[in-house]
């Protein structure tokens, strides 16, 4: 009966949600003519060679270092497994067209790395991740080689590279204000990017999902894609997504939580996927609270709501994005 409950809720939320993702819905670009290479894309291939992709670490570095597989109790230390709970699988595979992953050297020069997933939008080229990712780049922030790379795996780049754009990053001014912890509702982010080295619209070359808001907690059935830093292939999973109140008073709000094993550093801004007619939809990414959740067996989303379509909105208008107010010194 509560399996019967919570998937009526879905395909309720499902058919709310269908009012604003309908219009995000895009076709394919009609124009033919042949695009020109896109010189930074072409910089950009040249500097992520295999050895640097392969080296890379997680910008995401607590996502999934608790190793406790049978916690006695869920609680803000460790917010993995409840007694008995079931963790279905993740297995390796090589991908799909419309998720993958952002490459980019930090203040130190080190290469860092987490998930991303395409999203359909008119300009055919806005990327979905995780604020906590994503949130060193806004503003007039140096991209330092920030890019995507879709279906990345083996090393393999079989789209291309694709530039994030100068000043494309966008993370909701709640997620600077509040800060990683207290702002974890709002842990998502939108990146735009430039063409490839063909000058191919990242859309226009993979696709895209569609992206859904508020159509609640409750999934089923949710694919969850990751790509674990260091590793050769992503990972995949097939599960369900729940409501998740925080017992944690430094991380307040409610999450959808999910049960899915192996989901480690590098994992993060990876989309929580739902069939949709013709391809997917994407109702979260990994991250929200304790950024994306202590253990590998546990993730969680920040829930896709109105600041959700809000950001969305200000990334494909191209407005000022957003970034942390500084201070006088």
């Amino acid at each position: 009966m509560l399996l019967g409950t919570r998937i009526v809720r879905y395909a309720a939320g499902c058919a709310a949600a269908l009012l604003f993702s309908a219009g995000l819905t895009t076709t394919a670009s009609a124009d033919s003519t042949t695009a020109d290479p896109n010189p930074v894309a072409e910089q950009l291939n040249a500097y992520w060679t295999p050895a640097r992709m392969s080296a890379a670490l997680p910008a995401d570095v607590l996502k999934g270092t608790e190793s406790g597989t049978a916690a006695p109790a869920v609680s803000p230390a460790v917010d993995g497994p409840g007694p008995g709970e079931y963790i279905p699988p993740s297995w390796s595979f090589d991908g799909i067209p419309q998720a993958g992953t952002f490459f980019w050297t930090d203040a130190t020069g080190t290469g860092r790395t987490c998930s991303g997933s395409v999203v359909r939008s008119p300009g055919h080229d806005l990327v979905l991740s995780a604020g906590h990712c994503l949130k060193g780049y806004a503003g007039t922030s140096p991209k330092r080689h920030l890019a995507f790379v879709p279906q990345y795996h083996d090393t393999l780049k079989p789209f291309g590279i694709f530039p994030v754009r100068t000043n494309g990053v966008y993370v909701p001014q709640e997620y600077y204000d509040l800060g990683e912890h207290a702002g974890a509702e709002y842990d998502f982010a939108f990146a735009v990017t430039e063409p490839n080295e063909d000058g191919t619209l990242i859309q226009d070359a993979v696709g895209g999902v569609r992206l859904l808001t508020g159509t609640g907690y409750y999934h089923v059935p949710v694919r969850m894609i990751g790509y674990p830093a260091g590793k050769e292939k992503p990972i995949e999973c097939w599960s369900w997504t729940t409501r998740w109140d925080s017992d944690d008073p430094a991380e307040p709000g409610t999450y959808p939580r999910i049960a899915c094993d192996a989901f480690v550093g590098g994992t993060s801004g990876g989309p929580m996927l739902v069939p949709w007619p013709g391809g997917w939809a994407v109702i979260g990414v990994i991250g929200g609270y304790h950024t994306g959740g202590n253990t590998p067996q546990v993730s969680y989303s920040a829930s896709f709501g109105a600041a959700t379509q809000a950001l969305y909105r200000a990334a494909v208008s191209g407005a000022p994005p957003a970034g942390p107010h500084l201070t006088a010194g």
